[in-house]
């Protein structure tokens, strides 16, 4: 099978650069700034499971002329539109699309564009980012990949990919509950963006202060509301690891997006957070810290907007 990857970030970096190694069919959709810088340097990868480089396939948008067997989407959500030009022509009758972008607001927009048929739904378990050298660091052992077919089918595509992604380096599962799993997912990374957002500090901080933990637990709980409303009600194993995540003294753990904050660079919130006020709207659902958490970033985004000029 002929994998695209669009870009070489820090999700498609490290599972693309994974399937590399392993000896798969790969080819990386980049900018051209990243493609001289990847061709100078190789697509490196800094990981606790050990320190590795490939020399990877690239192509710019202009050059994209043939359908791949799988197109994996990790960009942020910001950039999903210019990505799905992008990748357009890659895009054949018989493709599968693997988007593993935080939310689900995204799959409407490719179901949108390429129809129903050539979108699985996905969702990646990595922490991972870009170093200032271009090198894909991957911060925490975690490396999962789930997928599987929207309507919950185990079928021979998804099957097929399974094979393809079970390569060293990456804890690869084929769902056949992947909407549950992408809620669950979903109402996780909201919880932890919200509150580390709002916080301005990792989960181990904001436990070691006065209602730290309590405040943390509301948040979930909120999120957890909007899940079942929805028809997806967080499963007891989910519930439980999640209170153990949410209650590990001195975790260093902080969402991308505080960490975009940090930077001083866009975020996703109105992807995450505001996507999930926006359902708990909609459902008659009360989330005031939920509010609170997106109010604060969208603040910042105001902010940054203006310095930028």
């Amino acid at each position: 099978m002929r994998l695209l990857v669009i870009g070489a970030g820090a999700l498609g970096g490290y599972y693309g650069a994974r399937v590399v190694r392993a000896g798969g069919d790969v080819t990386f959709l980049v900018r051209s700034g990243r493609a001289e810088q990847l061709q100078r340097n190789g697509l490196q990868v800094v990981s606790p499971h050990g320190d590795f480089a490939v020399e990877p396939k690239i192509v710019l948008a202009d050059d994209l002329k043939e359908p791949f067997d799988v197109v994996l989407v990790g960009v942020k959500a910001y950039s999903l539109d210019d990505a799905m030009a992008q990748f357009a022509p890659a895009v054949g009758p018989n493709t599968m699309i693997l988007p593993i972008l935080n939310g689900l607001k995204h799959l409407d927009a490719l179901i949108a564009r390429f129809g129903a048929s050539s979108v699985l739904g996905g969702l990646a378990n990595v922490s991972a980012g870009l170093d200032a050298d271009g090198r894909v660091v991957q911060y925490m052992a975690n490396q999962t990949i789930v997928f599987g077919e929207i309507d919950g089918a185990l079928s021979e595509r998804v099957l097929a990919l399974e094979t393809l992604l079970h390569v060293p380096g990456i804890d690869v599962r084929a769902s056949e509950a992947i909407m549950q799993d992408m809620w669950e997912k979903f109402v996780q990374l909201s919880t932890l963006a919200g509150i580390t957002c709002l916080m301005r500090a990792s989960i181990g901080d904001i436990l070691a202060v006065p209602n730290g933990e309590q405040s943390i637990f509301r948040l979930f709980g909120e999120c957890c509301a909007v899940a079942t409303a929805s028809g997806f009600e967080p499963r007891a194993p989910f519930i439980e690891f999640d209170r153990k995540l949410f209650t590990t003294l001195d975790s260093p753990l902080k969402a991308s997006m505080l960490r975009d904050i940090e930077r001083g660079s866009v975020t996703e919130a109105e992807h995450i957070l505001g996507d999930m006020a926006n359902r708990a709207r909609a459902l008659g659902i009360e989330t005031p810290l939920l509010d609170l958490a997106r109010a604060n970033v969208a603040a910042y985004e105001v902010g940054r907007k203006r310095a930028a000029g």
